[in-house]
């Protein structure tokens, strides 16, 4: 039997999947540090189906892919794409950043993979945008082309933040005096809620007890801590802002999509919020945003599946 596979690959733990036809299944984590090289990792799942042979892959890793060497940002993984291809007796090998995976994912998301927040309809073959809030903040938008789906690379996760309220411009003197420079990043991230959460405490003249994100959404959700509750308000807020800042700059109307590890924890919590308000409040534009949709989304294998999505439209067998 012939098949496909596609990994999701990270610092700590590398997820291979087979892939039939727009599906994938056999779903095996492993962890990094237990293989000393990539090649020994996919040999591994290899070896648990001795009745496949697979003849091309495709691969996301979280660091940047530029040239046929690749070295994992926080793994001590380190290949080139030829020889891995060769190693593996593939006859193609797709590598491609992490996020650049999660963007080719949103074509192919239904209904059940989604949370749609506020109104705006999709409009097919439209500019898409896709941001992931996680341990940094990844940026990419999605461009349809005669020969599929183009991820457009960037750093936009590194834009300045932009301050709209009075509470952001707090953030933003936090930041500024704290870092040197505010980027969205350093909002819009893990750590980004924790350093709202200081800004506002030191705003407020409150004593900053919590030191994890973890600890303050969950604060947050359950009610127990106002200074936590204002902190995520104000993350929502931000996040509305920096949504619609992405559909100013490509015009996505095929919608603005929230990836990551931590929006898709409290996806009820931001549609009460401000965001979709925040995301609108474009000036003389909000009626150019308003017509566009914003989503969560709520699928955990999306990385997989954008991988599959990329595999799919670039091998032809």
């Amino acid at each position: 039997m012939i098949m496909k596979f596609v990994a999701d690959v990270g610092g700590t733990n590398i997820r291979i999947a087979q892939v039939d036809s727009n599906q994938i299944g056999n779903i095996k984590k492993y962890l990094c540090a237990d293989f000393a090289t990539i090649t020994d990792a996919i040999n591994t799942y290899f070896a648990e189906f001795p009745e496949v042979t697979f003849n091309a892959g495709c691969l996301g890793v979280a660091c940047p892919v530029t040239s046929d060497r690749i070295a994992m940002t926080n793994s001590h993984w380190d290949f080139s794409i030829a020889e891995l291809k060769q190693q593996l007796n593939l006859d193609w090998l797709g590598v491609i950043n992490d996020f650049t995976a999660v963007a080719h994912a949103v074509p192919v998301l239904n209904d059940d993979q989604k949370y749609q927040v506020g109104l705006g309809t999709i409009q097919d073959n439209e500019n898409v945008a896709v941001f992931g809030p996680g341990t940094g903040l990844g940026v990419k938008h999605l461009a349809p082309s005669e020969d599929g789906w183009l991820a457009l690379d960037g750093e936009g996760g590194h834009v300045d933040f932009a301050a709209v309220d009075e509470l952001d411009i707090a953030i933003l003197r936090f930041l500024t005096k704290k870092l040197g420079h505010a980027s969205a990043e350093e909002v819009l991230s893990g750590r980004g809620l924790v350093q709202i959460y200081q800004a506002l405490s030191e705003y407020q003249s409150t004593e900053a007890e919590l030191t994890e994100a973890a600890d303050i959404t969950e604060k947050a959700l359950n009610g127990s801590c106002a200074l936590c509750t204002a902190t995520l308000n104000q993350f929502c807020k931000i996040l509305g802002s920096f949504a619609g800042n992405l559909a100013l700059n490509m015009g996505t109307r095929g919608g603005v999509y929230i990836g990551g590890g931590i929006a898709p924890r409290f996806t009820k919590f931001i549609q009460e919020s401000d965001f979709r308000e925040r995301f609108e409040a474009k000036g003389r534009f909000k009626g150019y945003v308003a017509g566009i949709p914003t989503f969560i989304i709520t699928e955990p294998d999306h990385g997989l599946i954008g991988a599959m999505a990329y595999l799919n439209q670039n091998f032809k067998g």
